[in-house]
This record gives C-alpha cells, structure tokens and sequence, in this order.
C-alpha cells in the first residue's frame, strides 16, 4: 500500500540528476527546533542582591540539567524523533514510519553523498519497515538526491587522484558500497590506460627516495607490492618500477619476475 506524502517540502530545490549537489534539499530542515523562548524582563533578572545571589546557585544546577535536557533531546531528534518507548509512555501513536525514514535520510545525506544501498542498511539497522524504506528511497532518486551513478564517477575522479588508486581497487571499494556493476564499469572506464600508467609512475617516484640504501631485488618488492596493492596490475607495476630503477642507475638486466 503507497502512503500519501507530502514530498514538496524537500522536493522544491532539490538537487537534479545533474547536479552532483548531494543533500541540498536538507537546508529547510535546518531550523534550530531548541530556540531559546523570550527572556525575561528586567524585573525578573534585577532583584534584590540576596535574590540575584541565591539565582546565581540556582542557574548553576538548573544549566546543567537543561544541557542534559538539550542533549536527550538532541540524541532523539538524530534518530528521526522521540523513541517508540517514550511515545508508548505518554500514550502517543506510533510515528509515520515514512515521515522517520527521510528524516534519517536526509540527516544522512547533508554534506555526504551516499548510494542507496547505503542509506538502506541504515533504515534496516533502525528498523524502518521495507514498504515505507522503499517508498522513501525511490522519491529520493526521483528528485536526484540519490545518485549512484554520479556518486560512482565523483568517487573514481577523488580516489583516483587523491589516494592514486587504479580502477581495480576503485571497482572494488564501489562494490562493497552496493554500486550496480553497469554504473561500476561505466565510471572506472573513464581512466584509461596511459593514465593510468602515468599516476602510477608519480607514486613510485614519490616513494623511490625511501627505497634507497635497499638492495635491487628489495626495492622492486616493495615499489611493485605498493602498486599492486593500489589495484595495479603486475606487469604494469613491474614494467613502471624497473624504469624507475634503470633512471637511478640500477641494472635490471637480468632481474626477473619473481622477485615481485
């Protein structure tokens, strides 16, 4: 059974397929729900001194059970609202399992991009049932707030260049996020070969100081094995150390394979 809800409070000015904008539509949300209410009058914080020094005492406990108060408050406002038990206490109906799931979605989201596969573990862990999940996460791809094949390219495009990972550990990394294997291959088929190649040649050239005063058979081990473990394929790894060593003067001749 579809529920009917009112997605137009997030839906206007959500981000588009295209946008790459992850969580845009989360600022409304936002608003501070613990603002201070109006303060007091000047009669009320101007007393007699006795009174305003026995206030002073009092605004020491009574702060720090108000933190507290905020804290509780704050830790159920993360989860989507107040718990099941509490509600059951004060004698309220359950809340619309719906209305919890984007609130834990859109908490999820605001300033990280995450696949739908993602976001729906995390509902499981909280126990939001799977129609009202479901519900939930196919209006988010609707509006483009799920994305999984722009989180797939931003992700190559960011681990590619900053950690230097090849497109085999990058197909990996997408995998264990829950990326359909179309998406996987369409993002990592964006690099090619020679750059490939070419981003693995600056990481040896990085670590190759680090390698000297090691014997020849060492250094290629240690440079190839930090290719490899990058997603590098061997003779790739192999063929980019050896040059490496030869610039250096090494003689690698008759250095075999084995020794990777």
């Amino acid at each position: 059974m579809t529920r009917r809800t009112d997605w137009a409070e997030y839906a206007s000015g959500s981000a588009g397929p295209g946008d790459g904008a992850y969580g845009a539509a989360a600022a409304p949300y936002e608003t501070d729900p613990f603002a201070m209410g109006p303060r007091e009058d000047a009669a009320t914080r101007h007393g007699d001194g006795e009174a305003r020094h026995g206030g002073g005492r009092g605004r020491g406990a009574g702060g720090g059970r108000g933190r507290r108060k905020r804290e509780r408050a704050e830790a159920s406002a993360e989860d989507g609202g107040a718990t099941s038990s509490s509600r059951a206490e004060k004698g309220e109906p359950p809340r619309d399992p719906v209305e919890q799931a984007r609130a834990i979605c859109l908490r999820l989201l605001t300033g990280t991009p995450r696949t739908r596969r993602q976001l729906a573990d995390a509902l499981r862990k909280r126990e939001i049932p799977d129609e009202a999940a479901e519900e939930v996460l196919s209006r988010f791809e609707e509006v483009g707030l799920i994305n999984d094949g722009a989180f797939a390219q931003a992700w190559v495009e960011s681990r590619h260049h900053g950690r230097g990972l090849a497109r085999r550990a990058l197909a990996r990394e997408l995998r264990t996020k829950g990326v359909d294997t179309t998406l996987i291959d369409a993002a990592v088929s964006r690099l090619d070969t020679e750059q490939e190649e070419e981003t693995a040649r600056d990481l040896v050239a990085r670590k190759l100081r680090a390698t000297r005063g090691l014997d020849r058979d060492k250094r290629l081990r240690r440079l190839a094995g930090m290719l490899a473990r990058k997603g590098y394929p061997e003779g790739m790894a192999l063929r980019v150390v050896r040059q490496a060593l030869e610039e250096e003067g090494e003689d690698t001749e008759y250095l075999g394979d084995e020794g990777f």
